[in-house]
């Protein structure tokens, strides 16, 4: 039995070792995206050893799963600090369309559901933008940045509010990434950004997938705020996702205690549990009031709403 606990409680201390350090390397980095089902069994060792008197193990297998909780365990809750409450709403939503695919009018709906003044899209092809339009997307948000390209590259930023700036950029992974700067009524303006970094589907792709979150914009106290929306590859238990949202950032699903609710997955039937590598992230300028998580039918993402506060212009 204590032979059995031990190899039992090891993977969960090794675990909590290397996700604490921010060490994961090669075939752990898409490991690395399930660490909250392995924080919620790591409890499982700790419990059995404790209730059979292997102190030891025990202490160890404790250690480990508070190592895990302490990582994981925040997101489910509301975070004290969401920024300012005040100010002028601006709700938001993200939509990665799975090669143009997933079901506009779904999307169109939630849009006017949720009153959604800026949608984000990714994997945003030509047949997936003339969808949307058909769907009536255009009478809701009349106002875009659109980069439709075949398959998974293409993006877009669409508004109900007037644009300017608007553009799009091509990361090094070859995703293109929308942006424009949006004028709310009432509020100082906002760059907001469709970011679609490189997946880390293979060990070769790794460099590439780190530099992308690298390249991401960082928010810039002295310029103007930026909300980074879109399908990221990540989850906030890899490295390089943190140092992103650290530099200046709040993840809007984290902060308002929905940050363990998946938005990539099952993938194509195969038998594995959601991962959260779909974001919101806000510049820490701006407040968030809350966030959810929205299936979307033929689509393998769920998409994101947030409700966000900005500054009042100034007068």
């Amino acid at each position: 039995m204590t032979t059995v606990l031990t190899l039992l409680v090891l993977p969960g201390l090794i675990w909590a070792v290397i996700r604490l350090g921010g060490w994961e390397r090669g075939p752990l980095v898409q490991l690395f995206a399930f660490t909250p089902y392995v924080a919620a069994w790591a409890w499982l060792p700790a419990v059995v050893a404790l209730a059979t008197r292997r102190w030891t193990i025990g202490a160890v297998a404790v250690v480990a799963a508070i190592g895990l909780a302490v990582a994981v365990a925040p997101r489910a809750f509301p975070a004290r600090d969401r920024g300012p409450q005040q100010g002028v709403k601006l709700t938001v939503m993200t939509s990665n369309m799975l090669f143009g695919r997933a079901d506009p009018a779904a999307i169109v709906k939630l849009v006017s559901e949720r009153d959604v003044d800026v949608l984000a899209v990714q994997e945003f092809t030509t047949e997936g933008r003339q969808a949307l339009a058909a769907a009536g997307l255009g009478a809701l948000l009349p106002y875009s940045s659109l980069a439709d390209e075949p398959e998974a590259d293409g993006s877009g930023v669409y508004s109900r509010f007037p644009v300017t700036d608007a553009g799009a950029r091509r990361n090094g992974g070859g995703f293109m990434q929308a942006y424009a700067t949006v004028h709310t009524p009432g509020a100082s303006a906002v760059v907001v950004e469709s970011a679609h970094p490189i997946a880390p589907y293979a060990q070769s792709i790794l460099g590439q997938w780190r530099a992308d979150l690298r390249a991401q914009p960082h928010a810039d106290a002295s310029g103007t705020p930026r909300i980074l929306l879109g399908d990221f590859n990540s989850t906030l238990d890899h490295t390089p996702m943190r140092q992103l949202i650290a530099h200046g950032y709040r993840d809007a699903a984290d902060a308002t205690g929905k940050g363990l609710a998946g938005t990539w997955g099952p993938y194509d039937g195969k038998p594995l549990p959601p991962v959260t590598i779909d974001h919101v992230l806000v510049d820490e300028r701006l407040g968030v009031r809350e966030a959810s998580v929205h299936a979307i039918p033929r689509s393998d993402h769920r998409s994101i709403v947030a409700e966000l506060m900005l500054p009042a212009a100034a007068r």
